[in-house]
Formats: structure tokens, C-alpha cells, sequence
């Protein structure tokens, strides 16, 4: 397993032409990362939600619960 680190901004991004190396992260999982944010908050526009922060805190709950059930069970997506 690997340790995620945080993006510094886009005026911290340094890379190689297949990474940043300040996070480490590859450009494809950068973009993946963006793509589902993107997603989220388009939803929420979407629903027309107030509670933006509410409805964040929600979804990292669930996805902390979800990883940690299929890291226990064994029930891991091939990626």
C-alpha cells in the first residue's frame, strides 16, 4: 500500500513528465482524482444543497467505511 499525499497547489506541482514530484502522485491518478471531485460537485449543484460541507463529510464517512469493509473482507476491485 501506498500513503497519499496531499496536491500543494498547482503552483507547488513539479514533475517529470509522468508524476508530480511534490505529492508523488501519477498524472493519471491526479486526473482520476479530479475527475470524480468534479462529478461530486456537479452533483451537488445538481441537488441544489446547501449543506455542502455536510454532504462532504458524509461521503469521506462512507468511502473510510466502504475501503476498510473490503480491505477486511477481501472484496477489492481490480484497477
Amino acid at each position: 500500500m501506498s500513503t497519499f499525499t496531499p496536491c500543494k497547489g498547482k503552483t507547488a506541482c513539479r514533475d517529470d513528465g509522468e508524476k508530480c514530484l511534490t505529492c508523488g502522485r501519477s498524472f493519471a491518478e491526479i486526473e482520476q482524482t479530479r475527475v470524480m471531485i468534479d462529478a461530486l460537485a456537479e452533483f451537488i449543484i445538481a441537488q441544489g444543497y446547501e449543506n455542502v460541507g455536510e454532504f462532504a463529510a458524509y461521503v469521506a464517512d462512507k468511502v473510510e467505511k466502504k475501503v476498510k469493509y473490503r480491505r477486511e473482507t477481501g472484496l477489492l476491485l481490480d484497477v
